[in-house]
């Protein structure tokens, strides 16, 4: 047993197995996840992908999760191995300070050995013991103008985490960090892709309606969208799903057809 009094549970620390052991086979795991999360389809599956990835190569990790800030304010956790994670992730909002707070903001990482003679957080450390968090390591995983995320990793052990696991964590995080920006990139492309097919039916729908040009159909589209304070894409979209005409979408005139 711990000496928070936390029994050690889950799958053993990789410095007893020697799973990390040896800067090739490290090499080897790194490059296999990053062809891995490569595969995952959107930034979610990506995500889920990066915090399970990180229990599995960190050595002593057994529960992570992925924390971000919104334009430096807003603060959630983005994906999480298990309910454990959020719950820790959850106190820390709450209390307004821990490691992972310090990690997003401060810009380092952050290791914490003893959680029940924790000093620099006290409200926190209180409630990480009750849930039976024993150690953590939280490290940088992205900064995005206003925009940070940090991965914090959690065990029932204390001193779970040693500089090898600050070593792994630091290279995993940048792998991680990556993959995280090329899904960004994929789905953002898959949107706009979405959204031009999407105006590109709404124009078919309304130059087929009013015989017009393809021109006139997208002013009109645009004068919608402005006259109704509604993005063009949503007006599209309901044009597209509804197939019905709104006033703001039918051309201005007596010989204008009705719908």
């Amino acid at each position: 047993m711990s000496r928070s009094g936390h029994e050690s549970k889950g799958r053993p620390s990789s410095r007893d197995t020697g799973v990390t052991s040896g800067p090739n086979l490290l090499a080897d795991q790194l490059g296999a996840l990053a062809r891995s999360l490569e595969a995952e389809d959107d930034v979610e599956a990506t995500l889920t992908a990066i915090v399970h990835a990180a229990v599995g190569t960190v050595p002593g990790a057994e529960h992570a999760s992925i924390s971000a800030v919104k334009k430096r304010q807003e603060v959630r956790t983005l994906a999480a191995t298990d309910q454990l994670s959020r719950a820790g992730d959850r106190a820390q909002y709450e209390a307004a300070q821990g490691p992972c707070l310090d990690s997003l903001y401060d810009q380092r990482t952050i290791r914490l050995p003893d959680m029940s003679a924790e000093q620099r957080w006290p409200d926190f450390a209180r409630r990480a013991d009750e849930l039976g968090i024993a150690s953590m390591l939280a490290v940088q995983l992205y900064v995005d103008d206003d925009d940070l995320g940090a991965l914090n990793l959690a065990s029932p052990q204390v001193d779970a985490f040693d500089d090898e696991s600050e070593h792994v964590a630091l290279l995993f995080a940048s792998h991680a960090a990556v993959a995280m920006a090329g899904a960004q990139q994929q789905e953002q492309l898959r949107s706009a892709l979405q959204t031009r097919d999407l105006i590109g039916q709404a124009k078919g729908i309304l130059m087929e309606r009013f015989k017009v040009t393809g021109d006139r159909a997208f002013q009109l589209l645009a004068r919608a969208s402005q006259t109704t304070n509604r993005r063009l894409p949503d007006i599209a979209e309901e044009l597209v799903s509804s197939g019905r005409l709104p006033a703001s979408l039918r051309p201005p005139g007596p010989a204008a057809p009705q719908d």
